[in-house]
Protein backbone atom coordinates (compact mmCIF):
# COMPACT_ATOMS: atom_id res chain seq x y z
CA UNK A 1 0.00 0.00 0.00
CA UNK A 2 1.81 3.75 -1.04
CA UNK A 3 1.08 5.97 0.93
CA UNK A 4 2.09 10.22 0.68
CA UNK A 5 2.62 12.00 4.06
CA UNK A 6 2.35 15.88 3.37
CA UNK A 7 4.42 18.32 6.07
CA UNK A 8 5.12 21.97 6.36
CA UNK A 9 1.70 23.53 6.12
CA UNK A 10 1.01 26.44 8.19
CA UNK A 11 -0.40 30.05 8.41
CA UNK A 12 1.98 32.71 7.51
CA UNK A 13 1.43 36.27 6.70
CA UNK A 14 1.88 37.91 2.89
CA UNK A 15 5.08 37.78 1.72
CA UNK A 16 6.41 35.08 3.94
CA UNK A 17 7.57 31.29 2.83
CA UNK A 18 7.02 28.12 3.94
CA UNK A 19 8.11 24.46 2.49
CA UNK A 20 5.86 21.52 2.00
CA UNK A 21 7.49 18.15 1.79
CA UNK A 22 5.66 14.38 1.12
CA UNK A 23 7.16 11.61 2.20
CA UNK A 24 6.44 8.59 -0.08
CA UNK A 25 6.27 4.75 1.55
CA UNK A 26 4.88 1.79 0.88
CA UNK A 27 6.24 -1.20 -1.51
CA UNK A 28 7.04 -0.72 -5.33
CA UNK A 29 7.23 2.71 -5.00
CA UNK A 30 8.73 4.30 -7.81
CA UNK A 31 7.03 7.28 -9.01
CA UNK A 32 7.31 8.66 -12.23
CA UNK A 33 5.99 11.99 -11.51
CA UNK A 34 5.46 13.40 -8.18
CA UNK A 35 4.19 16.91 -7.89
CA UNK A 36 1.20 19.03 -5.34
CA UNK A 37 -2.06 20.62 -6.43
CA UNK A 38 -4.22 22.12 -4.05
CA UNK A 39 -7.81 23.00 -3.64
CA UNK A 40 -9.11 26.34 -2.20
CA UNK A 41 -12.75 26.32 -0.61
CA UNK A 42 -15.59 26.36 -2.81
CA UNK A 43 -13.14 25.50 -5.89
CA UNK A 44 -12.10 22.50 -7.97
CA UNK A 45 -8.56 21.09 -7.54
CA UNK A 46 -5.63 22.44 -9.63
CA UNK A 47 -1.88 21.38 -10.53
CA UNK A 48 0.51 23.81 -8.90
CA UNK A 49 3.92 21.98 -10.01
CA UNK A 50 4.57 18.60 -11.01
CA UNK A 51 8.20 17.32 -11.42
CA UNK A 52 9.62 14.08 -13.56
CA UNK A 53 11.72 11.53 -12.06
CA UNK A 54 14.70 13.07 -14.39
CA UNK A 55 13.92 16.46 -12.46
CA UNK A 56 11.49 17.95 -15.40
CA UNK A 57 9.49 20.60 -13.90
CA UNK A 58 6.02 22.15 -14.80
CA UNK A 59 4.64 24.68 -12.61
CA UNK A 60 1.17 26.90 -12.58
CA UNK A 61 1.01 30.36 -14.56
CA UNK A 62 0.30 31.90 -11.20
CA UNK A 63 2.86 30.46 -8.85
CA UNK A 64 5.95 30.43 -11.40
CA UNK A 65 8.68 32.58 -10.27
CA UNK A 66 7.67 31.75 -6.72
CA UNK A 67 7.33 28.35 -6.14
CA UNK A 68 9.83 26.10 -6.50
CA UNK A 69 9.31 22.35 -6.21
CA UNK A 70 12.67 19.95 -5.73
CA UNK A 71 12.87 16.17 -5.74
CA UNK A 72 14.73 13.51 -3.46
CA UNK A 73 14.49 10.36 -5.40
CA UNK A 74 16.53 7.81 -2.83
CA UNK A 75 13.66 9.18 -0.20
CA UNK A 76 10.82 9.42 -2.49
CA UNK A 77 10.02 12.47 -0.89
CA UNK A 78 9.00 15.93 -2.71
CA UNK A 79 9.29 19.11 -0.99
CA UNK A 80 7.57 22.67 -2.72
CA UNK A 81 9.20 26.39 -1.52
CA UNK A 82 6.77 28.79 -1.79
CA UNK A 83 7.98 32.24 -1.28
CA UNK A 84 6.34 35.53 -1.71
CA UNK A 85 2.70 33.97 -0.30
CA UNK A 86 -0.07 35.47 -1.16
CA UNK A 87 -3.55 35.60 -0.09
CA UNK A 88 -4.60 33.72 -3.11
CA UNK A 89 -2.30 30.84 -2.21
CA UNK A 90 -4.39 30.02 0.94
CA UNK A 91 -5.62 26.33 0.14
CA UNK A 92 -5.35 22.76 1.30
CA UNK A 93 -2.47 21.50 -0.73
CA UNK A 94 -2.07 17.92 -1.83
CA UNK A 95 0.77 15.37 -2.46
CA UNK A 96 0.14 13.74 -6.14
CA UNK A 97 2.28 10.75 -7.52
CA UNK A 98 2.16 8.47 -10.54
CA UNK A 99 3.96 5.58 -10.77
CA UNK A 100 5.07 3.51 -13.81
CA UNK A 101 2.05 1.77 -14.12
CA UNK A 102 0.31 5.18 -13.85
CA UNK A 103 -1.71 4.66 -10.93
CA UNK A 104 -2.36 7.98 -9.37
CA UNK A 105 -1.89 8.96 -5.44
CA UNK A 106 -2.65 11.25 -2.91
CA UNK A 107 -1.55 12.72 0.08
CA UNK A 108 -4.05 13.72 2.83
CA UNK A 109 -3.59 17.11 1.99
CA UNK A 110 -1.96 19.86 4.93
CA UNK A 111 -3.76 23.39 5.34
CA UNK A 112 -1.99 26.53 4.25
CA UNK A 113 -3.62 30.21 5.29
CA UNK A 114 -1.80 33.24 3.97
CA UNK A 115 -2.89 36.54 6.08
CA UNK A 116 -3.17 39.74 4.92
Amino acid sequence: QVQLVESGGGLVQTGGSLRLACAGSGTALNMRVMGWYRQAPGKQRDLVATISRSGSTNYAASVKGRFTISRDNAKNTVYLQMNSLEPEDTAVYYCYGQDYRLNDYWGQGTQVTVSS
